[in-house]
């Protein structure tokens, strides 16, 4: 496994983050009462580097309960953290080597509201807090002031979290489990949070609003696509900084997508499991705050580096969208540590058992879920939200397990206060929302069940596509509803065919080019003796697991790698390709690098011939679909006659040329079928620029050739074969008249461009 490169931080020496420190740990003295807990006498050992500042608890003023967090004014800090539960709350203030210097109690509380003014304070203060309040798990609390937590509002985390005892605020070694309080502090291993500021000069930087129905999604990962890169400097690599690397931003925007998703860029930490493995949290699905972005992606360890990312990518017409996790946090269920939401209010921020408060319902999977119903947890997700959308000037975000943002305590919700706010706030409503529409909870998979304003994860397309190829039975009626739009889960409200994101593979899976070369998972690398990972996946290896010198299966596979793209880009709906895919890129079978911070999940930039040719077809996918609006229609298609010119905005064919029939459509064995889409076809009247593109799309996913008849349309002459995935280098166009028969080779698709009166070729 690829060694780690090391975190440049500017907090205390590290220890070995997956070992308990051997250095004696302070001891904080600590009461419990009838008032809760409460810190007797904090620091009393002698080790601080600077003594109390009596200064700065004369000086500290009431200050203001909004905004939350902490907000440089230009001559002091104002500091405000939501806790309904405490009874009192400490502000502590760090040196650059992570050294407490001084305990500042927040004066005031209003509105269920801790704050304080603290004049002649600077962006640049590192910080964190103490809570007080009771420890009493079978109500909800974990309040033990002992434990330093990070503000939910820190706009910068410096430095990492490093596993100890210490961070958990019951005594692990006690047989009463978290019942039993431990008093040790957690200071040395939690990292800081840093007052920051917000200036930037956005100069011309502007967002580009692209329509939905021209978006093309391209999902990635800062540190996977960038490690690799011969062109990327090494200090740069798997930071916000080598995205912004000229070539990387010319090459994504040369593929012609339009959108890049990034997998999430929150502040993050690793699991202490996998540490301890020797691994890493990759994927990031594991927030430590809401607001910050992870330290380990900045080069300069300053926000305005994700600033001048975005600025870069607009520049060159990309859209930014952020894969965000607002379901769960990384405190786990009531055996985690305390880190931040725990100790400040756990009652507050996560949806506990009503029977008994000291379990975490987990719809997540992850151990905890935050509880969006509570008003002040609703306020910390939008206000996350408003912050990368205007301060950071993000384009959209993908919501991770959304159902669970929909959740009331009665379950789903489309209602529900978290999707109303977003659909009714003037800053939210106009950025690209995209919901991962499924949780592990009863009710919880709604794919196409969210309200209109939402875009949604289809998986149902996946999968359909995945068999049709594949060669599965009884296929043919499901692969032409995703190829159509998915009307039957998305067509209703006035939403449209664009509310389904298309994909064949995601983040979570194998790559396409695993999904043809692998009938099985391969994870052994992720020390879960091959328990984690899909064992679903739709795949197949045409002879030979794995990576083989048989030409004829490797030519196959190239052939069913570009099937599926076709399909992808050739379908009504938004598009979502992973990165990598188009030029068959490999994880080595692995379905869930989600802790290879290796070369498993790095995008490999050494690309072979195979992979050359793929982007070159690629290239030219993404052009057609741009050619031909009627691949992405902004209406849902509807198979009904327009009156004046005797077409229809979609026909489907059998292959020798007949009009599909129910019996046709019933048949198990079918494998192949024509699309007509007819772009004069317009149900409104409405003619845009270059929509009256008609075009036959042939699908033959059977093991044989197959003989179609091309049909013929009302005021058209001939069709022009523009290109198939057989042969598709071949750039010479041929004319058909109406009535040929056209050689569908096995496993093919093909395009036709309707010709009319005065457009022949040369």
């Amino acid at each position: 496994m690829a060694k780690k490169a090391p975190h440049k931080s500017t907090t205390s020496a590290e220890t070995p983050a997956a070992k308990p420190s051997t250095a004696p740990h302070k001891q904080v003295n600590v009461a419990v009462d009838d008032g809760g807990v409460r810190i007797i006498h904090p620091y009393s050992d002698g080790e601080i580097v600077k003594s109390f500042d009596s200064a700065h608890k004369t000086r500290v003023r009431e200050g203001l309960p909004v905004p939350l967090g902490a907000t440089w004014d230009g001559l002091g800090v104002n500091f405000a953290l939501f806790s309904a539960n405490a009874t009192k709350v400490e502000l502590c203030l760090f040196n650059d080597q992570g050294e407490q210097y001084d305990v500042i109690e927040l004066p005031e509380y209003t509105d269920e509201v801790w704050h304080g003014y603290l004049p002649d304070a600077r962006p640049g203060l590192l910080y964190a807090y103490r809570v007080h309040g009771p420890y009493d798990p079978h109500n909800g609390h974990r309040f033990n002031p002992a434990k330093l937590l990070l503000d939910p509002y820190a706009k910068q985390i410096v430095g990492e979290l490093k596993w100890d005892d210490a961070l958990f605020a019951y005594d692990m070694q006690s047989d009463k489990k978290d019942l039993h309080l431990d008093n040790r502090d957690s200071a040395e291993f939690l990292p800081k949070c840093r007052v920051i500021d917000p200036a930037f000069s956005w100069a011309r930087s502007r967002k580009n609003h692209i329509p939905w129905e021209e978006t093309l999604i391209y999902e990635t990962h800062v540190r996977g696509y960038t490690m690799r890169h011969p062109a990327v400097p090494e200090h740069l690599r798997g930071t916000f900084s080598g995205l912004s690397t000229p070539q990387i931003v010319d090459y994504i925007k040369s593929l012609g997508v339009t959108s890049v998703e990034l997998m999430p860029i929150h502040a993050f930490t690793d699991d202490r499991h996998l540490q301890e493995k020797g691994l890493h949290n990759f994927w990031g699905y594991n927030t430590l705050s809401f607001f910050a972005p992870h330290p380990q992606y900045m080069a300069t360890h300053t926000v305005n580096e994700f600033k001048q990312m975005i600025a870069t990518l607009h520049a060159a017409g990309i859209e930014v969208i952020l894969d965000v996790v607002y379901n769960h946090t990384a405190e786990g269920n009531e055996l985690g540590p305390t880190l931040s939401f725990k100790g400040i209010d756990n009652a507050s921020y996560y949806r506990l058992m009503p029977d008994n408060k000291r379990y975490y319902i987990n719809d997540t999977g992850t151990g905890n879920t935050l509880n969006l119903s509570h008003p002040r947890v609703l306020q910390m997700v939008t206000d996350s939200l408003r912050y990368w959308a205007t301060e950071m000037q993000v384009d959209g975000f993908r919501f991770d397990l959304a159902t669970i943002l929909g959740r009331e305590s009665y379950g789903f919700d489309e209602g529900c206060g978290f999707l109303d706010t977003c659909r009714q706030d003037p800053v939210l409503s106009q950025c690209k929302l995209i919901a991962e529409p499924w949780d592990c909870g009863p009710g919880g998979y709604q794919v196409g069940g969210f309200p209109p304003g939402w875009t949604e994860w289809n998986d149902r397309f996946r999968d359909s596509v995945r068999k049709f190829w594949r060669g599965d039975e009884s296929q043919l009626a499901q692969f032409a509803t995703r190829l159509s739009g998915s009307a039957d889960l998305f067509n209703h409200r006035g939403r449209k065919p664009y509310a389904s994101v298309n994909f064949i593979t995601a983040h979570d899976g194998f790559t396409l080019n695993d999904l043809v070369s692998y009938e099985n998972k391969h994870n052994r690398a992720n020390g879960e003796d091959g328990k984690d990972g899909s064992d679903n996946n739709i795949s197949a290896n045409y002879g030979v697991e794995g990576p083989t010198d048989d030409p004829a299966i490797n030519e196959l596979r190239l052939r069913q790698m570009r099937n599926m793209l076709a399909t992808l880009l050739f379908s009504q709906g938004t598009p979502m390709l992973l990165a990598g895919d188009e030029f068959a890129r490999s994880q080595n079978g692995n379905n869930n690098a989600y802790c290879q911070d290796t070369d498993i999940a790095w995008v490999n930039w050494n690309i072979e011939d195979k992979g050359k040719s793929m982007i070159l077809f690629t290239y030219r996918l993404i052009a057609l679909r741009k050619r031909f609006p009627i691949l992405h229609r902004g209406r849902f298609l509807t198979g009904a006659v327009h009156e004046k010119l005797n077409v229809k905005d979609v026909s489907w064919f059998q292959p020798r040329g007949e009009e599909m029939t129910d019996e046709a459509w019933a048949d198990p064995h079918a494998k192949s079928i024509a699309m007509l889409l007819d772009g004069r076809a317009q149900p409104t009247g409405l003619l845009r620029y270059g929509s009256l593109s008609t075009v036959l799309l042939l699908f033959n996913a059977s093991h044989e050739e197959v003989v179609f008849t091309l049909p013929s349309v009302a005021h058209g002459e001939s069709w022009r074969h523009i290109f198939d995935t057989f042969q598709p280098d071949d750039v010479n166009e041929h004319n058909f008249d109406f009535g040929r028969e056209y050689i569908c080779p096995s496993r093919t698709v093909a395009l036709f461009e309707l010709l009319s009166a005065g457009k022949h070729s040369a």
